[in-house]
């Protein structure tokens, strides 16, 4: 490698890179398995709480009736359910289920899992050394964007 690396050389790779290991990741299959959509819908009520299903369609940029059809397959699964808004009684805010959380986390460690398959069948002991460095960079990056 050259020292003289461009960093929108460097960017542009990273981003390529990242891109397809995310989307792969997240074709590993597990049970209870979840759309696209689904799963985002899930992985925010995770990290955010509580919410509307119309702040939700906001996040995720897309519109309050495909978000409302999401959530109505997940609240049919058991996966989430609706709850008056402890703030403003008026209000309907959906949060997780412990299914939905358990459907979530079966679903990461299976990405965990079919990744860890392949780091053990197709490197070697250097490369995931190296790997390991690279996901610390990866991570001090993601920390200042």
């Amino acid at each position: 490698m050259s020292k003289d690396l461009d960093a929108n050389e460097v960017a542009a790779a990273l981003r390529v890179s990242i891109g397809l290991l995310v989307r792969r990741v997240r074709q590993a299959k597990s049970d209870g398995d979840l759309t696209l959509p689904e799963s985002s819908a899930l992985a925010r009520l995770d990290r955010g709480g509580p919410t509307s299903s119309g702040a939700l369609a906001k996040v995720e940029q897309i519109s309050p009736q495909s978000m409302g059809t999401t959530l109505t397959g997940l609240e049919r699964r058991g996966l989430i359910e609706r709850r008056p808004d402890p703030g403003d009684g008026r209000r309907i805010v959906m949060s997780l289920t412990e299914a939905g959380r358990q459907v979530l986390r079966s679903r990461r460690d299976a990405g965990t899992e079919h990744m860890a398959k392949a780091l053990s069948t197709e490197f070697s002991a250097v490369e995931l050394e190296q790997l390991m460095v690279g996901a610390q960079l990866i991570e001090r990056l993601a920390q200042h964007l």
